[in-house]
C-alpha cells in the first residue's frame, strides 16, 4: 500500500532533517524542505520572507512533488505556514500535525525578543550562540548531551541571522493582523484532520484558540520536553507522529 507523503515544515530556525525522521517514521513517505531563506533556498530577497510566501512555497512543493494529498507537519512558525498552505490549496492537504504552531502574537515569544534589537545586534547575538552552543542550549532550557549539542549546532547552521530577523518581523506583523486567524477558521470549517502536539514543559505557554483546540482530533503532550521536543526526544516524537498517522 502506498504510504501518504508527510512534509515536515521547520520553524524559525531549521531544518527538521537533523534527527533523521525518515528513518524513524514508518507510516509515511517523509519529506523535508527548506523554507525560503533557509538551507538551499537562501538566495532570496528578504522582502519576500513572509508567512504567506512561505505557504506558497509549500504549495509549490506539493504541486510538484506529491502525486496525492499530503500530510503537513509544521513546527512553531512552520505550524502557521502549514495552516496557511492548507487554506490556499485545501485539495493538496490530507491532514495537519501542528507542533506548537504560531497561532497568535502570544506565541511569538522569540520573534519579539529578536526584533527588539537591531539587525546588527541580533547578528552579533546569533554568532555568539553559534560560538558557544552548550551555553545556548542551557539558555533555551535544554539538558545538554553531546548529541543534543550536535543537533542544536545543525539547527543554528541552517540559516543566516538575517533570515531569522526577517521572518521574526513577518511573524509579528502577520499574526498581529485582526484577520490572521480567518485562514485557520476556514481550514477548520473544511474539516481538515488536525492534530496538536506540545512539549510538556512548554505546553502551558502555547496560545491555542478555542476553535482550533475544539476542532483537533487529538492533543498530545510529550513528557519531559519543551518546544524543541524533536531535538530532545526524537524517538518519542516520531513514535507519536507515527501513532497519529496509523490511526488516520
Amino acid at each position: 500500500m502506498l504510504k501518504p507523503a508527510l512534509l515536515l515544515i521547520h520553524g524559525l530556525a531549521g531544518s527538521l532533517d537533523y534527527f533523521d525522521p525518515a528513518a524513524r517514521i514508518a507510516n509515511a513517505d517523509v519529506r523535508t524542505l527548506d523554507l525560503l531563506g533557509y538551507g538551499d533556498e537562501q538566495d532570496v530577497s528578504h522582502d519576500r520572507l513572509t508567512l504567506q510566501a512561505q505557504a506558497e512555497h509549500v504549495v509549490s512543493y506539493l504541486e510538484t512533488y506529491c502525486q496525492t494529498p499530503a500530510w503537513l507537519l509544521g513546527h512553531s512558525m512552520g505550524g502557521a505556514v502549514a495552516m496557511l498552505a492548507a487554506d490556499q490549496r485545501p485539495e493538496l492537504v490530507r491532514g495537519i500535525i501542528n507542533i506548537e504552531g504560531n497561532f497568535t502574537l502570544n506565541d511569538a515569544f522569540w520573534s519579539r525578543k529578536i526584533i527588539a534589537t537591531s539587525l546588527e545586534e541580533w547578528s552579533d547575538q546569533y554568532r555568539a550562540m553559534r560560538h558557544d552552543v552548550p551555553a545556548c542550549a542551557v539558555d533555551w532550557g535544554i539538558e545538554t548531551s553531546e548529541q543534543r549539542i550536535e543537533r542544536l549546532a545543525a539547527i543554528l547552521d541552517h540559516q543566516p541571522p538575517e533570515t531569522i530577523y526577517a521572518m521574526s518581523k513577518a511573524i509579528i506583523e502577520e499574526t498581529g493582523r485582526p484577520t490572521f486567524l480567518d485562514a485557520f477558521r476556514r481550514v477548520v470549517e473544511r474539516n481538515v484532520p488536525l492534530h496538536l502536539i506540545a512539549g510538556q514543559r512548554s505546553a502551558e505557554a502555547w496560545d491555542v484558540p478555542d476553535f482550533i483546540r475544539d476542532a483537533a482530533r487529538s492533543y498530545i503532550e510529550i513528557a519531559q520536553t519543551g518546544h524543541l521536543m524533536m531535538l530532545e526526544e526524537p524517538d518519542v516524537f516520531c513514535r507519536t507522529v507515527d501513532s497519529i498517522l496509523a490511526q488516520a
